[in-house]
């Protein structure tokens, strides 16, 4: 009897503990994010994975001369910093301000409170030629980041280190001798070790003040976008992601008066851009091709603005073909001195929608 009773509270044991993994299972499975992603494969991982270092770990191997660095230059960089590193009013200067006392002592002098210098160029600021290989690896040319080959980012980077006489100008820059051209980096010694922000197990060493709740009513916007640049790179709310509250405000409407609240549900359509498509679709490749970084709608940044364009072409019978030819293949001299860089990574489709949009007017 006593044996009987102990296997049917056995069984009820085991139906019970049944019942709750399956519940379990249940409202596991009910999670609407149980389904999405996967984990990154050791390829993805490594594709992602190509930041070097200041100790030049990252560094893949290569070499690339001065000479191969102004041919790539010419090429690719000149018409957005100059020929020779001096700008050209798109950019801030690279190269300019040190000295080969800088050199030596691996301080840069103009950096010194009181200096006259007047602009502070990427040489006299960068500690680590590191820095220099790393991000123009990955993010330039403009238009086509991570486009360069190994050996030509070293080029690179060796034409600049050339211009500002850390190098020769017939050295070839390689991952064997990188490190030795990082002790003659004019800013080297220029970084300050803070031995508090690299401590995990302590405390931070900044206070919060901001109110984070109950926050006073009269607060005011110490600073904001004049009116008159507030749609420069186009509507910034139309440029969010589909998915999480908006962060960017209506820049064709006045400033808001009050903090926005929209939020996109997941559901939200996504507008897919065509040839021949509306205005809305010709607005999102402007903004998914970084147009919109170098032309307003209706104002000039860079170069002239969409609808300066559009009157200059209004009524010519090729102005859509016109038109692609130059998104395509760049130009200089139409607008000024400042050139159109090429956009060969615009495709043929993306190009005439943008063009046909111009030559309708622009709107």
């Amino acid at each position: 009897m006593k044996t009987m009773f102990q296997q049917t509270l056995r069984a009820a044991a085991v139906t019970a503990a049944v019942a709750v993994l399956g519940l379990g299972s249940a409202q596991a499975q009910g999670k609407p994010w149980h389904d999405i992603g996967r984990n990154a494969t050791p390829a993805e991982v490594k594709a992602w994975d190509i930041d070097v270092r200041p100790d030049f770990k990252g560094l893949p191997k290569g070499a690339g001369s001065v000479s191969l660095g102004e041919e790539v230059w010419i090429a690719k960089c000149a018409s957005c910093h100059g020929d020779f590193g001096e700008s050209n009013e798109v950019f801030t200067p690279i190269v300019g301000g040190t000295t080969q006392a800088d050199i030596a002592r691996g301080r840069v002098k103009n950096l010194e409170e009181g200096s006259s210098f007047p602009q502070k160029t990427t040489m006299m600021k960068v500690a680590t030629v590191s820095t220099l290989w790393d991000y123009i690896n990955r993010a330039m040319p403009w238009n086509a980041p991570k486009s360069l080959s190994a050996d030509e980012v070293y080029g690179v980077v060796a034409y600049i280190l050339s211009l500002a006489e850390v190098v020769p100008g017939d050295y070839v820059l390689s991952d064997q001798n990188i490190a030795e051209v990082q002790q003659r980096m004019p800013n080297r010694n220029g970084m300050v070790f803070y031995e508090p922000m690299w401590k995990t197990n302590g405390k931070g060493d900044v206070q919060n003040v901001a109110c984070m709740k109950d926050c006073p009513t009269d607060a005011k916007i110490r600073s904001s976008l004049p009116g008159f640049a507030r749609d420069a790179h186009g509507n910034i709310q139309e440029q969010n992601r589909v998915i999480g509250p908006v962060r960017g405000a209506d820049t064709t409407k006045p400033a808001p008066t009050a903090p926005l609240t929209q939020k996109i549900s997941l559901a939200a359509p996504v507008v897919v851009a065509a040839a021949g498509g509306g205005a809305a679709d010709a607005k999102a490749l402007l903004n998914s091709n970084a147009c919109t970084a170098c032309h307003g709608v209706n104002n000039k940044i860079v170069g002239p603005g969409f609808n300066e364009i559009a009157a200059k072409h209004k009524g010519k019978a090729d102005a859509e073909a016109y038109l692609v030819g130059k998104i395509k293949n760049g130009g200089q001299g139409v607008y000024g001195a400042i050139p159109m860089p090429a956009q060969p990574q615009v495709s043929d489709a993306d190009a005439r929608a943008i063009a046909a949009w111009i030559a309708a007017g622009a709107k």
